[in-house]
């Protein structure tokens, strides 16, 4: 199976939203990425409720939504509402991951926990069964366009091996610094989902670059 592609929709001309809406749904692309960042925990601000209602309006594919964000907990049942089926929460910004999880799945989401650079998977450990991604950050989040972090193949290749060495249904999702270029080797250190923004909608042409991605 080819990986995932999530193109994000922080990367995409909101001048023209529905069209870019539109052409993630003709793409290859697997599902939605939405980053949600508060300002707070990430030095930016991305966009709120009511821009995702508005893609959810015409998104046909699920919605993946990364809660870079203080106190997610207050929001969980929110998402829900919007329709999102996948969601995130950073290990850094939760005190009680696992309660955290736990909520997530109660409201009938997929649950996943990101991590930024600096953050070894190690710390996973306790956490892991209870997961169905792991979204592992190549870029100090906060901003598109960055560039990959080099040393994330070695989390990719390590978290593998925690996640086959107990046999868990965990994906791996890669979110920063994706390219057309780059993407094989990120599937090949075991990479499930590829979130990638300015390579899709910066791209000559979205189609193609997506369809280049997944593989």
């Amino acid at each position: 199976m080819s990986v995932l592609v999530a193109p994000s929709m922080l990367s995409a001309n909101f001048g023209k939203l529905d069209e870019d809406v539109k052409m993630v749904n003709e793409s290859a692309a697997d599902w939605f990425h939405l980053d949600i960042m508060d300002g707070v925990f990430v030095p930016n601000i991305s966009y709120g409720f009511p821009v995702v209602k508005a893609m959810a309006k015409s998104a046909a594919k699920p919605l993946d939504a990364h809660l870079m964000i203080v106190n997610p907990d207050k929001y969980l049942s929110n998402f829900k509402d919007l329709g999102v089926e996948w969601l995130s929460v950073h290990y850094e910004a939760c005190t009680h991951l696992h309660r955290t999880i736990q909520a997530i799945k109660g409201l009938g989401m997929k649950a996943g926990v990101a991590l930024n650079p600096h953050t070894p998977v190690s710390l996973l450990e306790d956490i892991l069964q209870d997961l169905d991604y792991v979204v592992l950050m190549s870029v100090n989040p906060g901003f598109g366009g960055q560039s990959f972090i080099e040393h994330s193949i070695d989390k990719i290749k390590k978290l593998r091996g925690m996640i086959d060495e107990k046999g868990y249904n965990c994906l791996i999702q890669v979110d920063g610094g994706v390219t057309t270029k780059n993407a094989r080797a990120l599937e090949e250190a075991g990479a499930d989902v590829l979130v990638a923004g300015s390579a899709v909608f910066g791209a000559s042409d979205p189609i193609e670059a997506t369809k280049i991605i997944k593989g």
